[in-house]
């Protein structure tokens, strides 16, 4: 494998990364959008989010102690 390809421990620790930062950004429109359907859309895709990046860790976190 070349060095300019992502292995599975970065790809892993960058999607966790990239959920983490959705799911701010998300709970950051939910609190600054009047629109209160619309923040509660955003509110439930934080949570959604949430659940995605809790998921990726543990993935990480296991690939981690199993290498």
């Amino acid at each position: 494998m070349s060095d300019d390809k992502m292995n599975t421990r970065d790809c892993l620790q960058r999607a966790w990364m990239n959920t983490m930062e959705q799911v701010r950004d998300f709970e950051m429109y939910s609190k600054r959008i009047e629109d209160e359907k619309v923040a509660d859309v955003f509110k439930k895709f934080a949570e959604e989010q949430g659940m995605q990046a809790s998921s990726l860790k543990e993935m990480y976190n296991k690939y981690e102690q199993d290498q």
